[in-house]
């Protein structure tokens, strides 16, 4: 990346680009790269530094973002008026770009407090939680936090993190086979397995399709200290139903109490990657920083999970060449023509992203959006593939398959596993992920002071001068913190529980 910091200050990000990004606004009485604007320009949108003849390739990143739609001059914007996006063939080069990371000694690995479970797994919050087969019981499930809210129950036991009730809508009106049910089965075995609880209690109405004792079965799930489940039918209706759950989390909170924290290695961390609102500083800023903190973490032997395939989309092919090998650059391939195919079927088209927010900060079509979002994991080897809400084995960078909506994709990557959770944002969500505690990331300045409550890092002054991999290290000591329970601005604000939204595939019936 080249910036220019001259005022009105640009960044060039690839000497075969033929578009600059406005760091200040361009007007027309400013010659900016020695092109004088045609008109005003905002910040983080594009202007044309040559003429670009319709249908030649529009470059960012030293990348195709898209197609000129018209003739464009130099000193013009360059935005969705000017641009479109038709496909075109890529060089997945598979393998040809897996680089071997250069791990850190055993003995020099930075360390967190982590809670230790009994499996070996490495939690970094303590939670109980209330889960759901179906929709049908979710106000119980409510309930049953509101109710332990209230009666001040958690104040006697000060290693638990609190009390969660994750609902859906979904569990039944669906077929108890196929894709869909197993989507929902795999996120539901693994928020129930998850490191950051302590204890579940599963609740159901009963007559669902997707049946508590199935679940039960199939994974070797046992009654105990942590574990319970009950049905609304079979306990006498809500009220009951309540005080058994009730009941139940008093029973649990004494064993989960006991958990404590301890010295662990950084490689016990699974990361998960996620940005959201983003804008035409994401690919810039905040994004590539993160990727820092991803090769740091890599290299201490920890996880980085990379999702969202519907914004890999058009990028795909930076990730094939350097996959581990050609078998899972393959992988991603597949997931890229099963998403083309899936799109198409629902009447949709992988450009129907970036979304209206996007636009507005500069982002003109789901080719540079994905661009940008690659930048998030970093420059190691891609070791393996997954799909949604499939336990994550691997270790070092891996790619797990998710829509690009932030509370779905996030929801799987935590059903995988990770402990720990990434967010960058250029417009500003406002998102939490009970129970992996959720870093949000800015990626310019303005949007750090105006929503800083929300906002954990600031990686606006990247535009300022400071460095990519100095931001990456602010991120990835800042994670080692989180990890060891220092709380992040969404924990504060109470973010996390209706962020909870398994994949919903399939006919609803």
């Amino acid at each position: 990346m080249t910036t220019i910091t001259t005022a009105p200050r640009f960044v060039r990000l690839h000497a075969s680009d033929n578009v600059i990004v406005a760091v200040d606004p361009f007007t027309p009485e400013a010659e900016v790269a020695g092109v004088v604007p045609r008109q005003r320009i905002l910040r983080g949108h594009k202007m044309a530094t040559g003429a670009i003849a319709k249908g030649e390739a529009v470059k960012k990143f030293g990348q195709v973002i898209g197609f000129a739609s018209q003739p464009v001059a130099a000193g013009d914007w360059v935005h969705e008026h000017n641009v479109e996006m038709h496909a075109f063939a890529r060089d997945y080069q598979f393998a040809a770009g897996a680089v071997p990371v250069q791990m850190v000694d055993d003995a020099k690995r930075a360390t967190f407090q982590g809670f230790r479970r009994a499996n070996g797994k490495i939690g970094t919050r303590n939670y109980l939680a209330i889960l759901t087969s179906v929709n049908c019981s979710a106000s119980v499930a409510t309930f049953i936090e509101r109710e332990v809210e209230r009666s001040g129950l958690l104040d006697d036991y000060p290693n638990v993190d609190g009390v969660i009730s994750l609902v859906h809508g979904t569990g039944c009106g669906m077929a108890d086979k196929g894709e869909g049910f197993d989507v929902l089965r795999r996120t539901q075995w693994g928020y129930a397995s998850h490191p950051n609880m302590a204890g579940v209690i599963l609740i159901g109405l009963g007559c669902e399709v997707f049946q508590i004792d199935r679940l039960k079965n199939e994974y070797g799930l046992a009654e105990g200290d942590t574990f319970r489940s009950l049905t609304i039918q079979t306990s006498g209706g809500t009220r009951k139903s309540v005080e058994a759950g009730v009941a139940a989390v008093r029973d649990m909170l004494p064993m989960a109490n006991k958990a404590r924290r301890e010295t662990c290695s950084a490689s016990e961390l699974m990361l998960a990657l996620q940005c959201g609102g983003s804008d035409g500083y994401s690919g810039i800023t905040a994004n590539p920083a993160l990727g820092a903190a991803v090769d740091l973490l890599v290299a201490q032997g920890g996880t980085a999970i990379l999702s969202e395939t519907p914004e890999i989309y058009g990028a795909e092919h930076l990730l094939t060449r350097r996959s581990r090998s050609k078998e899972v650059g393959a992988k991603i391939v597949d997931l890229i023509h099963w998403w083309e195919d899936y799109t198409a079927r629902n009447g949709n088209e992988m450009n129907n992203n970036p979304s209206p927010g996007n636009k507005a900060g500069g982002l003109t079509t789901i080719l540079e959006k994905s661009l940008g979002a690659v930048a998030k994991g970093g420059t190691t080897p891609v070791n393996d593939v997954y799909r949604y809400a499939e336990s994550v084995t691997a270790k070092g960078f891996v790619y797990m398959d998710t829509p690009g909506y932030d509370p779905v994709s996030a929801t799987g990557q935590v059903a995988g596993g990770a402990n720990v959770l990434c967010f960058t944002t250029g417009r500003g969500s406002a998102y939490g992920c009970k129970p992996t505690p959720s870093i949000k990331l800015a990626t310019n300045s303005d949007i750090y002071r105006r929503m800083v409550d929300d906002m954990d890092i600031n990686c606006g002054d990247i535009l300022d001068g400071v460095s990519i991999e100095t931001k990456g290290r602010e991120i990835f000591d800042k994670m080692l913190r989180v990890a060891s329970g220092e709380r992040s601005k969404s924990e504060l604000l109470g973010y996390g529980g209706a962020e909870f939204v398994p994949w919903q595939i399939g006919a609803t019936m």
